[in-house]
Parts: structure tokens; C-alpha cells; sequence
């Protein structure tokens, strides 16, 4: 009997799902090659589409596996999205939070167009946890959850899947909007949720303190990056060349298995070396995409309480 779309989609989904499982023990994992993640600067315009379905194709074409993530910016009141790295004074355009939607299904058009090789993806929607756009948390997170429902909806192909992501640093919330925002949305949907988050100013290994920047503690980062529920997987963000933020981010895995008997649930690491070869500015934050992975597989092998995980993935930030 012939499979059905939606079989197809499930199948695909199911495998993607299992690659980014920790298992208990296996082999020290060997760098897995990377993907192209995107920051989007919408203009409520034809000119998102027709980057989204460009993006699309250009990521099949390469036949890598994996995560790409699309982060779309702030979520603002009530139901609009801002340009990523702006605040609200930014006279850059607004475009309503739905046409995200739109976007990811061009996105998947492009890809499957292109798609000679059998490639499979999650294509994870993104925002950030800046709370200067007038809406709670809790409103935001549930907002986010059914919007990446409907673009599944539309989206989900045999080899693509549509997930979530969020990229949530200590210096842009409180740490109860960021946990409000986590909160709602993993109430809302069960589909995935990528943390492509920061660990600013906490502690690395052999340091007694549990604080981080800005009122966040490594309680409130583990929540945000795992603890939140069983869809929340980790992509930290290792950006910097020293190690540290890979060392930081060990630090949580050990704290969350001593504290909640529960590692860090890591899939992976993210970098912006193109985004910082495009733009400039990127003082000893310009890591590689297999330095990053690298960076982050070393730091959790330094701790034997838990086993490293698979990290099937590594992705590279680049803008428009």
C-alpha cells in the first residue's frame, strides 16, 4: 500500500527525532558537518517569500541533514514581529507575527523543489525573549506555539518538519518572562523547541556561584535550554573563540544532573561566522561552525557524570 503525505512527513519526522536522541552510551561523537541558519528582516512585502523559497532551495541543494533555524525577531504587541537585533525605537518595518507562516511554506516549497538527494530538515521558527514589545511573556510563548502549528500545517513536507526555537539571553528579560514564555508555549504544542540560547555570565566548572547576568541563575538557564518539558532541546549559542560559553554551558549540564537529575539536552551548537564575516564586529565571538560544535562536544566530555551527547548538529548564522 502506497504511503500517504502525512506518513511520508511522520516517517521523516520520526528519524530526525531519533538522531537527536542521547543515547547511553556510544561512541565519542565525530563532528557532523553544519547548516545555514537565518536571521530574517522581513518587509511584509513579496521580497520575504521569494528569500524564504531562495533559502530553501540553496539548503537542499547542499544535501546536509539537520536543523536550520529562521529567526524572525521580537514578537511585539499585539500580534506583530520586529527585525532581529533592534529595539523598540527601531523605525524598521513591522510585519505581522502570521506571516511567518507564509514564509515557512515558501521555505519548504524551495527546498522540495530542490531536493534531489533525499535531504531532510527541521526548519525551526525563531524569536527572541526581548520583553520591550509591550506582551507578557506568557501571551507571546502561547502565540509563538500556534503559529509554528499552522505553519506545520502548511509547511510539513516527507522531508521537512517545522519546529520551534528560541533564542533567549539573560540581558534581554527578566528571567520569569523568559520561564513564562517557555512555559506557555511547551503547554501549547507538542512539537519541538530549540533553545539557540546564551548562558551570559555564568559560571564555568570549579566556580561555587549559581548566578548569572542580569538576575538569572543557572536554575532559570537549565529551565529555559531543558528542564521546561521533554520537547526542549539545546543549540547553545558558542560564539566565542577562548571556550568559555562551551565551558558554560557544561557547567549547566553538570548543575541540571546533580540538581534535577536531568543533563543538559543538547542537539548541538550554534555560530555565527558568516553573520560575522558579513557584518564585522565579531571580536573572538567568530567561531567556526566545527570550532563551536567542538568546542561544546569537549566541554561536556570533560564531565563524566553524564555521557556526551550525539549533537547531530551544527549551524552557522548568516543575515540576508
Amino acid at each position: 500500500m502506497p504511503t500517504t503525505h502525512a506518513q511520508r512527513a511522520l516517517t521523516a519526522a520520526t528519524a530526525l527525532t531519533l538522531a537527536a536522541t542521547p543515547t547511553a552510551a556510544h561512541a565519542r561523537p565525530d563532528y557532523p558537518g553544519h547548516t545555514t541558519s537565518h536571521y530574517i528582516t522581513a518587509t511584509g512585502t513579496p521580497r520575504d517569500t521569494a528569500y524564504a523559497d531562495d533559502a530553501g532551495c540553496a539548503a537542499a541543494a547542499t544535501g546536509q541533514n539537520g536543523l536550520r533555524i529562521l529567526f524572525l525577531g521580537t514578537q511585539e504587541h499585539p500580534d506583530r514581529l520586529r527585525h532581529p537585533g533592534t529595539t523598540a525605537h527601531t523605525t524598521t518595518p513591522r510585519i505581522p507575527a502570521g506571516d511567518t507562516i507564509d514564509i515557512a511554506a515558501a521555505y519548504a516549497a524551495g527546498f522540495t523543489r530542490c531536493n534531489d538527494s533525499g535531504t531532510t530538515a527541521h526548519l525551526a521558527l525563531g524569536v527572541n525573549n526581548k520583553d520591550d514589545g509591550g506582551i507578557s511573556g506568557r501571551r507571546a510563548g502561547r502565540q509563538w506555539a500556534r503559529i509554528v502549528d499552522a505553519a506545520a500545517d502548511r509547511a510539513d513536507t516527507a522531508d521537512l518538519t517545522v519546529t520551534g526555537a528560541v533564542d533567549a539571553e539573560p540581558s534581554w528579560s527578566s528571567p520569569a518572562w523568559a520561564r513564562a514564555w517557555v512555559d506557555a508555549y511547551t503547554a501549547t504544542t507538542d512539537r519541538r523547541l530549540y533553545a539557540a540560547n546564551s548562558a551570559g555570565g555564568c559560571p564555568t566548572p570549579g566556580q561555587s556561584t549559581t548566578a548569572c547576568n542580569n538576575g538569572w541563575t543557572l536554575d532559570d538557564i537549565h529551565h529555559l535550554a531543558t528542564g521546561a518539558a521533554p520537547t526542549v532541546h539545546a543549540l547553545p549559542q558558542i560564539y566565542r573563540t577562548d571556550g568559555i560559553q562551551a565551558r558554560q554551558w557544561a557547567h549547566v549540564s553538570a548543575w541540571g544532573l546533580r540538581h534535577r537529575d536531568q543533563p543538559l539536552r543538547a542537539a548541538g551548537a550554534l555560530s555565527q561566522h558568516t553573520a560575522c564575516t558579513q557584518r564585522g564586529g565579531c571580536a573572538r565571538t567568530h567561531n567556526t561552525p566545527r570550532d563551536a560544535w567542538t568546542q561544546l562536544r569537549d566541554a561536556l566530555d570533560d564531565h563524566p557524570t553524564a555521557p556526551t551527547p550525539r549533537l547531530p548538529y551544527a549551524s552557522d548564522m548568516r543575515w540576508p
